[in-house]
């Protein structure tokens, strides 16, 4: 057992898969453990590194098992799927997820901390409530077509179908207007609750000093900054801004071969919110400046000259990825460029 220096554990439920391995990469143990013994075995073996998948509860169970002193490793999952071997089930997973660990070149994923768990449940509740209420609107714009009746595009619009249910003349049956009104409740109750916590995200924002640098950044409000607190890792783990951007997959495809560098469109990798945030402020941006707002920078005035709005918003947000590592790492806020 003192041979051991890491330990893959496969995360489950109620049952945990444990593959320990030598320095030299042989086997030591294989052990199923319960979920109330875990801690116990860990606690009692002495310090050496602890491998997991990057998955639901690992965060949880990291920063449990780092409390006992030992080294965590968090390793993405789709980088320790090639390391399963034949078949598949927990001891495999386990093994897989020991070797892929010990890989020098392997990328890991930071244990993140309560309040970074929790910035990110805001985050996701916000974004569930935002689904479910465009969700309802297009289930009530979609029931009263079924009778002629239509609004414009745009949720602010919405009201105008109230307008029709509360006319008695409407010509509607009886059951139809009751049943938009039910809809229309939901979709007020949902606005009621997305303020409430929009509120408490520009509340949270403005309380750390993190977010307070990067909504400097044109593109960057508090709830992308938000985000960028609780699901990016820390970027003193990228090399350079670059990396970052990567990371979050706005950087191009590559497909070379014999030394014939091929590009293609963005990778998509990574954390997609952020992505997806990111690229949406970035669209912000470019509307407000074709459409003659101020633009102090040179460099969007020229690609909107050469480029469709939406390839200029994609090269915007790899910039102001670019913008979030240089701030985050040198502690400063954004400058704006000199007008040209």
């Amino acid at each position: 057992m003192e041979e051991v220096s890491i330990i893959g554990i496969d995360l489950a439920k109620r049952s945990f898969q444990l593959h320990g391995a030598a320095a030299d990469g042989s086997v030591a143990f294989r052990k199923k453990l319960s979920r109330a013994r875990l801690l116990g075995f860990l606690a009692a073996h002495p310090k050496c590194k602890v491998a997991m998948e990057a998955c639901a509860g690992a965060h949880y169970w990291g920063r449990q098992i780092v409390a006992l002193g030992h080294e965590v490793r968090l390793v993405p999952p789709i980088y320790v799927k090639p390391f399963v071997k034949r078949q598949k089930n927990d001891a495999a997973d386990a093994e897989a997820i020991t070797e892929a660990a010990q890989r020098p070149t392997m990328h890991f994923v930071a244990v993140k901390t309560e309040v970074q768990q929790a910035q990110g449940m805001l985050f996701r509740t916000r974004d569930l409530l935002v689904r479910q209420r465009t969700q309802t609107i297009n289930a009530l714009r979609g029931h009263l077509a079924e009778y002629g009746v239509v609004a414009p595009q745009g949720r602010a619009r919405i009201r105008q179908l109230a307008g029709v249910l509360e006319d008695g003349a409407c010509g509607l049956p009886e059951a139809v207007v009751e049943l938009g009104w039910l809809l229309l409740g939901r979709i007020d109750e949902a606005d009621e609750k997305i303020e409430r916590l929009d509120r408490k995200i520009r509340s949270s924002a403005r309380e750390l000093e993190e977010t307070v640098r990067l909504m400097t950044i044109p593109g960057i409000g508090p709830i992308t900054a938000l985000a960028l607190q609780a699901y990016a890792p820390p970027m003193e783990s990228f090399r350079r801004g670059r990396d970052f951007s990567a990371w979050l997959g706005l950087v191009p495809r590559q497909h070379t071969t014999g030394g014939k560098p091929r590009l293609g469109k963005i990778s998509k990798m990574g954390q997609r919110d952020l992505r997806r945030l990111l690229i949406t402020g970035a669209m912000t941006v470019v509307r407000h400046a074709s459409r003659g707002g101020e633009n102090t920078d040179p460099w969007l005035a020229g690609m909107l000259e050469r480029k469709p709005k939406k390839v200029v918003a994609v090269a915007l947000a790899n910039r102001m990825a670019r913008r979030v590592w240089v701030l985050a790492t040198r502690k400063e806020t954004y400058r704006a460029h000199a007008a040209a």
